[in-house]
């Protein structure tokens, strides 16, 4: 089977909003008028197509990225293929937000035209930055009370540092919005009436139009003229560029970020979606239009190129897992060069393991449509996947290549919870193992001593979420304690330790002697353990038992019940007992000569500081920068980007509960944050009293 579509006429692209800004009902219209959703969901009823999960339907807000694919025709009447990466707007979901960013070629931002450019519009607006991605803007709601798009503008203006282009005008606003001027045609489209069948009508401008539309087409051909010389020329001696040089030099500038076409509608009215799609086609890259992707031979450790297109090697990112009823997990993988075709091996490069595809998938939403072959540029879904992760490059076994990783933050917030019943606790651990598997930043461990479940993740909405999904979509009742910091414990200094167990009861006893040399190791380099035993004062088959017991101290440590971390044990002599001696025995040794060589060495508590980067509006930076300070943060500088003001800062995380809440009032909601763990440090012994006494 050949390819259908030429990898040219692919499009995958994503749309990122702040939360309410209508980006779920833009997608559900997009849909609609593609011809894959012939019932229109509406995000307000809960029933958007695209937000398939209860939490999703209830709370109105998109958290997880959902994959679409369609087609549309572009204006010359060609199909095109829309690949559509649906994007959550929250900042606990940023790493859903990044990973979609990683596998997009352009993104559609879509903004609340009564409200302007809103704090996580700036948020998404400067991770679309950080990861170059060509964006065209739609300035959605134009048919809300106060919606103003040519306020919209200039907020883009002040608020994001840059550059829209209005490739369109609106005709009327609130209740009057009837359509759009587009300004390389020279003609207004009118929509007869609000239903989703409404036709989309070509007219002349209307006359109290014209002066704006002329004044809004001539800086459009500015900005388009700047990205070639002899359209420059052609212009200052007074020729027009003809509408496809200027179709051309729109896109150009669109895929070098020089500047941003900007639309007009409302999804929810049905008007201006058409155009939208249009402009799509027109301006967004196709994956052939971006450079080459670059990768790392597993082999030789050097750089590896590989081109989009169907002749080079295979090599893919898995972005997303999903668990799904009936048919278990699912991997979104975007193919960036190569072919798939159902059962073939791949080699997982991330970590050296063999895969085999299983059925292949084009999602739309929560229905599927299985596929034999898939080719570069494609978003699949694959079932059979066994060893793969979120993030982790899967390619051919015989030229294998290890594209850009995606880094996750480790989790440094944690939460403990009980099942309530027996029946939960089985329902429990099923669940959380496989929302571990879908989501990276989420982890579950179970403490060794008391047995409870521990919740780790990335903020306190994250964990609220995953508790939430818990209880509703698994059914599981369980009792949950409040978030807490993840502290860890480390030595202070090495020490030596001699200890002897012995228990001599009827028949046979127990005897083992261990000496431990504990010293502190270097930061970041985790724990070690080593034996020097010579001459077999300790018999080879009882040292694992040695190391089980040093491990379980390490697991539990010593001050307060949080993890030794950083510590070196060398197990350098002994003594045994013929008889006597039993690995249980050595174990129990160890783990005694543990406890009592942490209290020589003297442990220390260390805390999770944060890197935390505000990015705030010149006139809250006073503010901001005080309360950092009197969160024991320590500012680490500050830089402008586009025209906010960067704020970057170290802060222990035992300071940051409550933040959120803190910016948006010091900041009149503008100012918005992320952070994500940079190293442990130790705890200042004020702060390190308050905290034994609290856990003691």
């Amino acid at each position: 089977m050949a390819r259908e579509y030429e990898i040219k006429d692919y499009r995958n692209f994503g749309i990122m909003a702040h939360i309410d800004a209508g980006k779920t009902t833009t997608t559900e219209r997009i849909l609609y008028y593609t011809g894959k959703s012939y019932k229109i969901g509406e995000v307000h009823d809960g029933a958007a197509t695209m937000d398939f999960m209860e939490q999703e339907a209830e709370r109105g807000i998109t958290i997880t990225s959902a994959a679409t694919t369609c087609f549309w025709p572009g204006r010359d009447g060609k199909m095109r293929r829309l690949n559509i990466i649906d994007t959550p707007g929250h900042v606990d979901f940023t790493i859903e937000v990044e990973r979609s960013l990683r596998v997009l070629d352009g993104a559609v931002c879509v903004l609340d035209s009564n409200q302007g450019v809103e704090p996580q519009t700036e948020t998404v607006w400067r991770q679309g930055d950080k990861y170059g991605v060509p964006r065209i803007i739609f300035a959605n709601k134009m048919d809300k009370t106060g919606a103003d798009f040519y306020m919209c503008v200039e907020d883009i203006k002040a608020k994001l540092g840059a550059r829209p282009v209005p490739l369109q005008i609106p005709i009327g606003a609130e209740n009057e919005f009837a359509g759009v001027v587009d300004l390389i045609k020279m003609k207004a489209y009118v929509w007869e009436g609000d239903g989703k069948d409404a036709k989309m009508v070509e007219q002349e401008i209307p006359a109290d139009l014209k002066e704006r539309a002329d004044e809004f087409r001539a800086s459009m051909i500015e900005a388009a003229v700047e990205m070639d010389d002899t359209a420059m020329e052609a212009y200052l001696e007074g020729t027009e560029p003809d509408e496809d040089t200027l179709r051309r030099l729109i896109r150009k500038a669109t895929i070098d970020t020089a500047f941003y076409p900007m639309m007009c509608g409302s999804a929810f009215k049905n008007k201006g979606v058409q155009p939208l799609l249009d402009a799509v086609v027109d301006f967004l890259p196709a994956p052939s239009d971006r450079e080459a992707y670059k990768g790392i031979d597993p082999k030789t450790g050097e750089a590896s190129i590989r081109k989009p297109s169907d002749a080079e090697p295979l090599s893919m990112l898995a972005f997303k897992i999903m668990s799904f009823e009936h048919v278990g997990s699912i991997a979104f993988c975007r193919i960036y060069s190569g072919k798939l075709a159902s059962g073939m091996a791949l080699i997982n490069t991330s970590r050296e393991k063999k895969e085999r595809v299983g059925r292949m998938y084009l999602m739309h939403a929560a229905d599927r449509e299985e596929i034999k072959e898939a080719y570069a540029g494609d978003i699949v879904a694959i079932s059979g996947l066994k060893d793969t992760r979120t993030g982790e490059t899967l390619s051919d076994p015989a030229k294998p290549v290890i594209l850009e990783k995606m880094e996750f933050p480790e989790p440094v917030i944690e939460l403990k919870i009980e099942p309530k019943t027996k029946v939960d606790q089985e329902k429990m651990s099923m669940a959380l193992s496989t929302m571990a598997v879908e989501d990276p930043s989420f982890r579950v461990s179970v403490d060794q001593e008391s047995g409870e479940t521990i919740l780790r993740g990335m903020g306190e909405l994250h964990l609220d979420i995953k508790v939430d999904i818990l209880k509703r979509q698994y059914g599981v009742e369980a009792n949950v304690g409040a978030p807490q910091v993840a502290y860890r414990e480390t030595l202070v200094k090495p020490a030596e330790v001699d200890y002897t167990h012995k228990k001599q009861t009827g028949g046979t006893g127990q005897f083992a002697r261990v000496k431990f040399r504990l010293e502190p190791n270097e930061t970041g380099k985790g724990n070690e353990f080593t034996s020097s035993i010579v001459g077999g004062s300790v018999p080879k088959e009882y040292i694992p038992g040695v190391e089980k017991g040093v491990q379980s101290v390490w697991d539990s440590g010593v001050l307060i019940g949080f993890p030794l971390v950083d510590t070196k044990v060398t197990l350098f002599d002994g003594a045994y007992h013929e008889v006597d001696s039993s690995a249980i025995a050595f174990e129990i040794a160890a783990r005694a000569a543990m406890r009592e060589g942490c209290d020589k060495a003297g442990v220390k508590l260390l805390e999770p500081i944060m890197d935390v980067e505000v990015v705030t509006p010149e006139e809250f930076v006073g503010s901001v920068i005080g309360d950092v300070n009197s969160r024991r943060g320590q500012i680490r500088g500050q830089e402008m980007r586009g025209n906010a003001t960067v704020i970057r800062a170290y802060v222990p995380l035992a300071n940051m509960f409550g933040y959120v809440s803190q910016l948006r009032s010091q900041s009149q909601g503008r100012a918005s944050y992320t952070m994500q763990f940079a190293h442990y440090a130790e705890v200042p012994r004020n702060v390190a009293d308050e905290v034994k006494a609290k856990y003691a």
